[in-house]
């Protein structure tokens, strides 16, 4: 097992980040283009919630099936969000988030257990580089929305 673990600060205060965070747009935005996720049920409203649970068609770089990608929320607060996650490639990837509000802005913290087997050290290396992604898409999400 390897953990990834990333810290941002954001231009904007932990309520707007904590209310972004819950749209599934979000994700698939700040995701993109290093990976795409895809409600297997369209029809059906996504409310990120403790207890909740969502399964996604998931694509490498929006091209290579990776099968489903299931996300089980364990904690959905304002200063927690824990999912217990996998798909048939990369069985545990366990994410949490942290928000801490600081001043104006917030402190945002991705942190991921990843265990793949032996692909473990192939996913950990994608990982650093798509929390860091996921990160600068997140600034230029809330920059783009304070110039509004």
């Amino acid at each position: 097992m390897r953990t990834v673990k990333k810290t941002s600060v954001f231009p904007a205060p932990r309520e707007e980040v904590f209310q972004e965070i819950q749209k599934l747009s979000t994700l698939q935005y700040i995701a993109s283009p290093y990976a795409t996720f895809t409600p297997v049920e369209a029809e059906r409203d996504l409310v990120w919630s403790e207890g909740s649970e969502y399964d996604f068609r998931f694509r490498l770089f929006g091209i290579l099936p990776m099968g489903i990608h299931r996300i089980r929320i364990k904690r959905f607060d304002r200063s927690v969000i824990a999912s217990k996650e996998g798909n048939p490639f990369v069985p545990r990837w366990n994410h949490t988030i942290y928000l801490k509000e600081v001043g104006s802005e917030t402190e945002y913290t991705d942190e991921v257990d990843i265990d793949a087997g032996w692909k473990t050290l192939f996913v950990y290396l994608w990982a650093k580089a798509f929390y860091a992604h996921r990160q600068r898409r997140w600034v230029t999400l809330l920059t783009a929305k304070k110039s509004q």
